[in-house]
């Protein structure tokens, strides 16, 4: 059977991600490094949009701050230097032409600065003159930003040298309230990735091995990929007082006491755009949750050339359906007016995932019809539509959403495995994938037996009292167990 891009997911997985995510991004020239695409760009401007808003109704201010930082600023916290292997490090501020003409580093800088591979040791600095009082607390900042961690083997939206994020800082005055905080955050994120992103999230806490460098406790969202294996899909980290008390980060209290603030941190990156294209695609190429989608429609005129009529049903359907609202916002439509064969076009969106087509031709046109296709279906399965009854596209939009998200809990929950000692978890990978979910005690050096077989425990959840499968001890935890990516 013909499929728009090759090879499937069942014959390599590996090429089969490049080849579809090749819609949305492709390599640098510099080793390591990716092109976003405008396509791509797109998708990532909507997922900014959904949490923007969320981060204002939250309370958060964005800001920005400095790409650059001394190494000094690193060295204060010394847990962050978990990150110097991976870091970029500027060592000359010009370039100067030599004898031969080609440019080469002229002027070394006395102290070399590093380009932020996180921002924390950026942000405690600068926060540290902005809050003097309880009254200045709680303070919420988000930006949005890139970060460089040098990295030479590349993976589209998984793996590069540098990435485009969101990342929150923000600073209480109570313990309590930072976990409360960094807990709402998460919620969140899982909000946006059921309702937008049509994931199919599981929710824990990171175990002590896992943890941010430098956090009391990071909480996180993972995803499992149609390969079985895990994706971290994003993290909210309560810092308690770590990093307030590296860079004196104090506040008079209301009895004139100066007191270190509470801090959290949390992000998502770049990395969602690969975890659509693993948790959705088909062997067809990409399949978009219709809120993220750039355009939710796609008017394809069938022989245009043969009518001027086609192509203004086309714009007046298009224009009908603009006009109406999904989720809150007019239709994003497109009609494709490209001179190019109607099978080449249609097979065109169909790799870029769009959520509806549409197709009106001169024979639609006598009988006053569209003929519908929606992405989640087989690419031959349409659906006749009277031209009276636009109104009805819109309801076969949200069952794109539906449907995705239908998939992706189903993938989840089929490939969620329990076992009852370690050498059934071990047997498991062996031969399989998925999720495999024990009983656990954390920080007891248990991970020792997972990691040569390219295991982690991706997060701990609660669950009645049992006995960990690694140490035999009693527990109220259990671990989720996967490779991942």
């Amino acid at each position: 059977m013909r499929t728009a891009i090759t090879p499937t997911r069942a014959e390599h997985f590996s090429d089969w991600y490049h080849a579809a995510v090749l819609e949305l991004a492709q390599h640098g020239d510099v080793a390591g490094s990716q092109v976003i695409k405008p396509y791509g760009f797109a998708v990532w401007e909507r997922v900014q949009q959904y949490l923007d808003a969320e981060f204002k109704r939250t309370g958060h201010h964005n800001f920005y701050a400095p790409l650059l930082m001394n190494i000094s600023a690193l060295e204060q916290e010394a847990k962050h230097m978990d990150f110097a292997q991976e870091c970029a490090v500027v060592t000359h501020s010009r370039l100067v032409k030599d004898p031969d003409g080609n440019l080469v580093p002229d002027r070394p800088l006395t102290n070399p600065v590093i380009i932020r591979p996180t921002s924390e040791a950026i942000i405690g600095p600068i926060v540290k003159g902005w809050i003097q009082s309880h009254r200045d607390l709680p303070m919420k900042l988000n930006q949005w930003a890139n970060v460089v961690r040098w990295e030479m083997r590349t993976r589209l939206f998984l793996r590069s040298s540098e990435f485009l994020w969101q990342e929150g800082h923000t600073f209480h005055a109570a313990k309590e309230e930072a976990e409360q905080h960094a807990k709402e955050m998460l919620a969140v994120y899982e909000d946006i990735f059921v309702d937008v992103l049509a994931f199919s999230p599981l929710v824990g806490e990171k175990p002590e091995y896992e943890r941010f460098a430098g956090a009391d406790q990071t909480h996180t969202l993972e995803l499992l990929m149609q390969d079985g294996r895990a994706l971290q899909g994003g993290t909210s980290h309560n810092l308690g007082q770590n990093f307030s008390k590296a860079y004196e980060v104090q506040y008079s209290d209301q009895t004139g006491q100066l007191t270190h603030t509470f801090g959290t941190s949390f992000g998502v990156t770049t990395r969602l755009i690969g975890a659509l294209v693993m948790t959705h695609g088909d062997d067809d190429g990409l399949r978009l949750p219709p809120k993220i989608a750039p355009h939710q429609v796609v008017i394809l005129p069938i022989n245009a050339h043969q009518s001027e009529a086609v192509l203004e049903k086309c714009q007046a359907i298009a224009d009908q359906l603009s006009q109406m609202q999904y989720a809150g916002a007019p239709v994003r439509v497109h009609v494709d007016t490209r001179d190019m064969r109607g099978g080449e076009k249609s097979w065109d969106w169909i790799k870029k995932g769009v959520p509806i087509r549409i197709e009106i031709g001169p024979r639609d046109l006598e009988q006053d019809v569209m003929m519908v296709m929606a992405r989640h279906q087989a690419h031959k399965q349409k659906t006749k539509v009277s031209s009276l009854e636009v109104a009805s596209v819109v309801t076969m939009i949200d069952s794109v959403h539906k449907a995705l998200y239908d998939s992706a809990q189903k993938k989840r929950e089929e490939d969620t495995h329990q076992y009852e000692n370690a050498k059934e978890v071990i047997d498991h990978f062996n031969s399989s994938s998925g999720f495999v979910v024990v009983p656990y005690l954390d920080g007891k050096g248990s991970e020792a037996q997972l990691k040569p077989h390219g295991l982690s425990v991706r997060c701990l959840r609660p669950c009645s009292q049992a006995k960990c499968v690694f140490t035999g001890e009693n527990t109220l935890t259990l671990a989720v167990i996967a490779k991942a990516y």
